[in-house]
């Protein structure tokens, strides 16, 4: 059974006396540690279809099954949004030991749990700092950490790298992946970056402009793991990356 299953699935809003239909007919499968990344124009839906999958939104039609597998107390999903999402006023190891905390767990697995992640992003040696104290950079470190230190079943990422520099962004990107390898945790992301969704995905699902709907599914064979120099040189990936840049293209001239 799919980890993830979504049938039929719209959603519109309300605006003054109309309606808007953000998403229309969305079907969506994905496995048990499949790393899916969401591609498609601005405003065609991709951060509603993730707030629904998040039970921030709630769809107009259709169906989402989440296929639970730990206990109850278990989270199905933890998010990582584009801007900052730390608490001001708790350090860098209390942001990431909060959903932990939240949970009511043992100090002991606590206390281990968060530092193995802080490790991970490479930031114990900064964990009694405030967020005032760091990078944007390091911000999404403790962010990626909290997320993945709550051991959800899944992770829902909404372009938590956008707002970087070239050089933090590649560094994430290789410690997400390390990360990802290790836990095998189901991940659905998403990217306005081709280059980012090429070096990170299984698959990736490209959308059509407002109403959005997924109308290409494009499987990524590049052996794990992965760098942006294999990426950007091997023969079969700069096909895809210029039919999905195409894709991209006219989706735009269509909303204009």
């Amino acid at each position: 059974m799919s980890k993830i299953q979504i049938k039929q699935l719209s959603k519109k809003f309300k605006k003054r006396n109309k309606y808007i239909e953000a998403l229309d007919q969305i079907h969506l499968s994905i496995q048990e540690g499949e790393f899916v990344c969401l591609l498609g124009p601005s405003g065609c839906g991709k951060t509603t279809l993730l707030r629904i999958l998040a039970g921030l939104e709630v769809p107009t039609t259709g169906e989402v099954n989440i296929q639970q597998e730990g206990s109850s107390k278990t989270p199905i999903q933890s998010m990582v949004f584009q801007e900052n999402g730390v608490i001001p006023w708790l350090t860098v190891e209390e942001n990431v030991a909060f959903g932990l905390k939240m949970r009511h767990l043992p100090s002991s697995y606590i206390k281990e749990q968060t530092e193995h992640y802080l490790r991970k992003v490479g930031l114990i040696n900064f964990k009694k700092l405030y967020p005032k104290e760091l990078s944007g950079g390091m911000k999404q470190r403790v962010s990626i950490a909290r997320a993945f230190a709550n051991d959800p079943e899944i992770l829902l990422m909404d372009e938590p790298f956008a707002a970087l520099d070239e050089q933090n962004k590649f560094i994430l990107q290789e410690e997400l992946l390390s990360i990802w390898q290790e836990t095998k945790k189901t991940v659905l992301f998403i990217t306005h970056s081709i280059d980012e969704a090429l070096l990170l995905s299984d698959r990736i699902l490209l959308m059509s402009a407002q109403p959005g709907k997924i109308v290409r599914d494009i499987p990524i064979r590049l052996e794990r793991p992965r760098t942006i120099e294999q990426v950007r040189s091997d023969p079969e990936i700069t096909n895809t990356f210029l039919e999905i840049w195409e894709h991209l293209q006219k989706e735009v001239k269509q909303t204009r």
